[in-house]
C-alpha cells in the first residue's frame, strides 16, 4: 500500500497520542456516557489523580474529550467524548477484540 509522507504523518501523531498510558482506557470508559473525574478515577485501576489530570487536559487539547461544568455546590465536573472522540468507537472495539485474541491467556498460542 503505497502511503504519502503526510497521512504517515497523521498516522503517527494518532498512534502517539492515543498510545498514551491510560488515554486507551480512558477513552473506552467515556465511550459509555458522561462521567466525573471521581468515577474515571474508580473505573481505571493504577491510575492516579495526576495522571488522569495530565491526560483528561491532553484529550481536551486535542479534541477528543469536551469537560462541563455544572454550576451547583459543590460544583461539578462531567467529561463526555466529543464527535471526535465517539468517532474512536470502532477503533476502540477493534483494539478490545485484538488484544482479547491476541494477548489474553489461552489454552492455545496463535500460530
Amino acid at each position: 500500500m503505497a502511503v504519502d509522507g503526510a497521512f504517515c504523518a497523521y498516522f503517527q501523531q494518532a498512534v502517539e497520542l492515543i498510545g498514551r498510558r491510560y488515554t486507551g482506557a480512558i477513552t473506552r470508559e467515556l465511550l459509555s456516557g458522561p462521567l466525573r473525574f471521581s468515577e474515571l478515577e474508580r473505573a481505571i485501576p493504577g491510575i492516579s489523580a495526576r495522571a488522569l489530570t495530565l491526560r483528561l487536559r491532553e484529550l481536551q487539547h486535542a479534541g477528543i474529550v469536551g469537560r462541563e461544568v455544572e454550576p451547583a455546590s459543590p460544583v461539578r465536573v462531567t467529561y463526555a467524548l466529543t464527535e471526535k472522540g465517539r468517532a474512536l468507537d470502532e477503533v476502540v472495539a477493534e483494539l478490545e477484540r485484538w488484544a482479547h485474541d491476541w494477548l489474553a491467556p489461552t489454552e492455545h498460542a496463535h500460530a
